[in-house]
């Protein structure tokens, strides 16, 4: 093995991990030692995605600690619910550092997990060993952990849109309401009705309404900005693009606050954060403005009739809302620059 940090990749053949694959490859602290599938081991990855050919081209490994150990030193574990919970303290009692793209470690609460999820539990020590990894809020937490629970993607354009007027208490946590829209990627690469081709093109449908596992992380990270318990009103939409959330929030004002306030706390909460970008007044973002990168743009619009104020926020779901966002992570917890790996442009048109 190089100097460079090892990085081993279990759950390669998903989309979260064959984006891990992409943009570590242009990271210049690590090198791809492993990539793993218990589903594919012994097979090429090329077989799964040919657009890897002469750029990795060995067989999947399986999932066993101690061959990891001998060639990683992180693990970005990109598995569906539930695998996680059963590998990860494998991992980390081999010594090797773990973070985790799946959702089993986000929720502190196992009733909680066990309710929206509908699988057992992960061990409470893990549980409350694992940090919860929105760099932009928690930082402090992730530098220096051996084990940090990424989150999710529609949490993650959601609260990077909520926190900062939440903690300051300039909307009522009481009045939120979360309008989310998503790509089908964010549905994984499984084959399901949900997202067959005739099913979903020239369409556009709510689904999992008030049911989404998604929303006990969103008040989660909510009520701890707001002091209070916080429930909301989440719903999410599938729309027939490739990649790109958008969640439009809505929330009442409290106090005097103009629309150029609301930029300015956000430009000032956010302050030296590379991949938050606040829009101007009169622009809203786009989410094909944040396609491919880690960026999260974020927008505002202030009703003085209702005095409500609409705040809409895009990310890239399978960078920011997965793969990029857990690199960030991984840089943080090193002590390396947040950036380092991510520094691309967004692709455009």
């Amino acid at each position: 093995m190089s100097n460079k940090t090892g990085i081993a990749i279990v759950g390669s053949t998903g989309y979260g991990g064959v984006e891990l694959i992409r943009l570590l490859a242009s990271h210049p602290q690590v090198e791809v030692t492993s990539v793993i599938s218990s589903s594919s081991a012994g097979t090429p990855i090329t077989d799964g995605y040919p657009h890897l050919a002469g750029i990795r081209e060995e067989l999947l490994d399986d999932v066993e600690p101690a061959k990891i150990k001998e060639k990683a030193d992180i693990v970005f574990l990109a598995t569906p619910a539930g695998v996680a919970s059963k590998l990860a303290p494998q991992y980390l009692e081999a010594g090797l550092k773990v973070i985790d793209l799946s959702g089993d470690y986000r929720l502190k609460s196992p009733q909680l997990y066990e309710q929206w999820y509908g699988k057992p539990a992960a061990g409470k020590a893990y549980l409350e060993q694992a940090v919860f990894g929105l760099a932009e809020i928690y930082g402090d937490n992730v530098r220096g952990a051996s084990f940090v629970s990424n989150p999710g993607c529609y949490p993650t354009a959601t609260l990077l849109g909520l926190v900062p007027a939440v903690k300051a208490g300039w909307i009522d946590p009481a009045s939120i309401i979360i309008d989310a829209k998503s790509g089908v990627s964010g549905a994984g690469r499984g084959a399901s009705l949900g997202t067959h081709y005739s099913e979903l093109n020239e369409n556009f449908k709510a689904y999992k309404v008030n049911k989404h596992q998604h929303i006990p992380e969103i008040e989660m990270v909510l009520g701890d900005a707001a002091g209070v318990p916080v429930v909301t009103t989440f719903t999410t939409h599938l729309v027939p693009m490739t990649r790109g959330i958008m969640s439009t929030m809505y929330a009442t004002i409290q106090g005097d606050r103009s629309l150029s306030d609301f930029i300015g706390l956000y430009k000032q909460f956010y302050e030296g954060r590379s991949f938050v970008r606040i829009r101007p007044e009169g622009q809203w973002p786009a989410t094909k403005e944040v396609w491919g990168s880690n960026y999260c743009d974020i927008g505002f619009a202030v009703d003085e009739r209702t005095n409500r104020v609409t705040i809409v926020s895009v990310i890239d779901n399978l960078v920011k809302g997965a793969a990029g966002q857990a690199i960030q992570n991984m840089n943080v917890m090193m002590g390396w620059d947040e950036t380092l790996g991510l520094q691309f442009v967004p692709a455009y048109p």
